[in-house]
């Protein structure tokens, strides 16, 4: 993106302080900055130090996307590269995806973008998405149209209302940190899917302590509890929004079964 087409710096300040609900004085205070210049830079009176511009950006806990942005708007150099996972500099990154993915197995296991694109999946994912059409598993498919799109997993879903809600939730709250316009657009379609009344049954009357995932296969009634691992101290923008979202058996029924249909499938059984 270039830089004129950018908003001006100081809007884009503003803007990043706004959503995370900071005022100018707060803002002030933890970046140890008067309010006044604080304010100069919001409205374009004064252009920030690139090392002010940096201080600000942490404070914010700005995306490094963003924070290129901000320096490019400035008149300043991006800082962060944005390599593609197949770059030769991001090999170890990689293969260190990969191996967790393949470790997960039987269990399935992918890598998204910032988007939720899928990037690498392991084989276990597609024991989940069998029957599921072309046109959502395609190369790059969404994983989030995957789950909650009419053709893909989400009639076989038995407690659809409670995951699609756990689902929206949390697309909802990356929306509001980081104001992606399309995420923000994938939020809405979302949400104009419909429900499917007949597969939300047998849902615990007990409140759970996490949202699981219950889906109908034909290796059975499957039960998984989610979990999200990022790479802890990216200096690149690939890394720093790339996610691994991995699947883990709610009960022994279903880590039994995976093992099962996962050994059949890998030997042709």
């Amino acid at each position: 993106m270039s830089s004129s087409s950018l908003a001006p710096v100081g809007a884009q300040l503003r803007r990043w302080r706004e959503q995370r609900r900071l005022s100018q004085l707060a803002l002030s205070v933890e970046a140890e900055v008067s309010t006044r210049h604080l304010s100069f830079m919001e409205t374009g009176r004064s252009v920030p130090s690139r090392e002010m511009l940096l201080r600000l950006a942490d404070r914010l806990e700005v995306p490094l996307r963003a924070r290129n942005d901000l320096l490019t708007a400035a008149g300043y150099a991006p800082m962060y590269k944005a390599r593609p996972l197949g770059d030769p500099a991001m090999a170890a990154a990689r293969q260190g995806v990969e191996h967790l993915l393949r470790a997960h197995e039987p269990f399935p296991a992918l890598a998204v973008d910032r988007h939720w694109t899928v990037v690498l999946m392991n084989r276990a994912v597609g024991l989940l998405m069998e029957g599921v059409p072309p046109g959502l598993t395609g190369e790059r498919p969404n994983a989030l149209r995957l789950s909650l799109h009419p053709q893909g997993l989400a009639p076989r879903i038995v407690n659809l209302a409670a995951w699609r809600g756990h689902v929206l939730a949390r697309l909802h709250q990356q929306v509001a940190a980081s104001g992606d316009e399309v995420l923000a657009a994938l939020e809405a379609e979302l949400r104009a899917y419909p429900l499917f009344e007949g597969v939300r049954g047998d849902e615990p009357s007990d409140p759970a302590i996490v949202v699981p995932l219950v889906i109908d296969t034909r290796h059975g009634r499957l039960s998984f509890i989610s979990t999200t691992t990022v790479f802890g101290t990216p200096v690149d923008v690939t890394l720093a929004e790339l996610a691994l979202e991995t699947f883990l058996p709610a009960d022994g029924a279903t880590a039994a079964a995976l093992r099962q249909s996962f050994d059949a499938s890998v030997t042709g059984g």
